[in-house]
């Protein structure tokens, strides 16, 4: 993957966001609390994937920098965030409030320390909150991530989980060729064609704060994850 700026600081945090103006902002102020926290030379991209709402001017406002996108597609999104960040070590996280921002010990320092090469979170072994993932998601997850697990012989137990990290180094070597859902398993794939040292760690998903209608396309979604894996990349 090729970069658009140079490495100039310790931390990325890479938020792909279509229509989220009620919930971008937040996401933006957790995660500028983990920076200061941890007193981290860092910076937040909203990528911002044909928003009609004010998802734009409120991340703005919140202080990330933000990064059109007129591509739709999940994957496509987060291409654009990684080819524009700085960081050294990227962390990718939805800006719906289901992930907790302030929690990225386990995701940074595994990364920066050189232990591994690429950090994925794994909502089913921690307690999520009641409403936060539905139960046609509960199941077809972990049978695409058997899958993804036979094919790739990786130990990855959610593919599909918004919550990943990277090293600069590890994303500078992926080629990506996916811009929907799939990209969440093509990554998983990519890195494991590498050899990357793939490290997971339980996350707790939290139910959205705001009643909104969800982007996800079930049947959709997992048919494109499952012809990903059945196509023989």
């Amino acid at each position: 993957m090729l970069f658009h700026s140079e490495e100039k600081c310790d931390l990325s945090i890479i938020m792909p966001c279509l229509n989220e103006d009620k919930t971008v902002g937040a996401c933006v102020d957790e995660a500028f609390k983990y920076i200061s926290k941890h007193k981290l030379n860092g910076e937040i991209i909203v990528v911002d994937n044909g928003s009609t709402d004010d998802s734009f001017f409120v991340a703005k406002k919140h202080g990330a920098k933000v990064v059109r996108e007129s591509v739709k597609g999940y994957g496509r999104a987060i291409r654009t965030g990684i080819s524009n960040c700085s960081g050294k070590v990227i962390i990718i996280g939805d800006c719906d409030t289901t992930y907790d921002f302030l929690d990225l010990d386990s995701f940074y320092y595994p990364l920066i320390n050189d232990e591994y090469d690429f950090m994925i979170g794994n909502r089913f072994n921690m307690k999520m909150e009641k409403g936060a993932m539905p139960i046609s998601h509960k199941l077809g997850v972990p049978f695409l991530s058997s899958c993804g697990r036979m094919k790739y012989k990786v130990s990855v137990n959610d593919f599909h989980s918004g919550l990943r990290a990277v090293t600069r180094q590890a994303a500078s070597q992926m080629e990506f060729n996916t811009d929907g859902m799939e990209f969440a398993t093509e990554m998983v794939a990519v890195a494991a064609a590498l050899g990357c040292r793939i490290g997971q760690v339980d996350i707790t998903l939290r139910k959205c704060e705001y009643d909104r209608k969800s982007k996800l396309r079930t049947i959709r979604d997992g048919f494109r994850h499952l012809k990903y894996i059945l196509k023989g990349n």
